[in-house]
């Protein structure tokens, strides 16, 4: 049964995915100013991928999920972190553009609503929704905190592999690696991921395609909303304080930097990319 559950949600994911971009590339045509931004290296990608990605993956938990609750949990959680994402992508002024979490939540704090701003509060809203549809047995206090810290997990993690959308491929590999550890007690969590991130890989290594703040929050969203309903309140807040720290050090640290500098993670990171690095 829990093998059944992965492979139904990765064909479902898959096809969903591949589906939906090319759908996407039928309604918005070639090379769209609006769907079209500049990478790393000075060159146009689509963000295209990044719909059809959180479709896909939000289609994909719902098929492999074991009960109707719980999928629906986890595609709130992808599918509203990736509308919001959207909004930012496709209306963001890149001249007044506010940098980091801690740029948007300094906009908020002196009465600025920014695309980010209103991201990070719509994609709060929905984590919380997603954890309070999570399947629970808390009661009392120990409900209230448990929808806390599934908030932030949902809200944390979105932001995390959003940060990691850097490069080529860079996100789509760090989603599938948290999907499979999350394999042994969510099978169809993994398959969504995994048929997602396949299904959109060969663009995003060639440079094509890139996730955009949709795709990237829809996969982190997913993963932390699976979490929230599997594991055990110490294994959440141990996870949750790990992405606090992360993004933590973000504001001071480059992650490509990081990773340049670091001969296992740049083979990794560079695994399958071309064009350039």
């Amino acid at each position: 049964m829990r093998r059944r559950r992965a492979v139904a949600a990765a064909i479902v994911a898959a096809g969903v995915t591949a589906t939906a971009r090319e759908l996407g590339q039928a309604l918005v045509g070639p090379d769209a100013p609006r769907w079209t931004r500049t990478n790393h290296a000075g060159n146009p990608v689509s963000l295209l991928e990044g719909p059809a990605v959180a479709v896909g993956t939000g289609l994909g938990a719902l098929a492999g999920a074991p009960s109707a609750r719980h999928g629906s949990a986890v595609a709130i959680a992808g599918l509203g972190a990736g509308a919001f994402g959207l909004v930012d992508d496709l209306t963001e002024d890149p001249s007044t553009r506010t940098k980091g979490l801690r740029g948007h939540l300094g906009a908020l704090a002196r009465g600025e609503l920014t695309t980010g701003g209103l991201k990070v509060l719509g994609i709060g809203a929905t984590a919380a929704l997603a954890a309070a549809v999570v399947p629970r047995r808390s009661v009392g206090v120990g409900r209230v905190l448990d929808l806390a810290v599934d908030t932030a997990l949902v809200a944390g993690a979105a932001n995390l592999v959003n940060l990691l959308d850097l490069r080529p491929g860079r996100a789509l590999k760090a989603s599938v690696v948290g999907a499979v550890l999350l394999a042994p007690s969510s099978p169809g969590c993994t398959g969504a991921v995994v048929g997602a991130g396949v299904a959109a890989a060969p663009a995003d290594l060639a440079g094509r395609d890139m996730l955009g703040d949709c795709g990237a929050n829809a996969l982190g969203a997913v993963l932390g909303a699976e979490l929230a309903a599997t594991a055990p309140r110490p294994v959440r807040c141990a996870v949750l304080a790990g992405i606090v720290g992360l993004t933590l050090a973000s504001e001071r640290v480059s992650f490509s930097a990081v990773i340049a500098d670091n001969p296992v993670l740049h083979r990794l990171d560079t695994w399958g990319r071309g064009g350039e690095h």
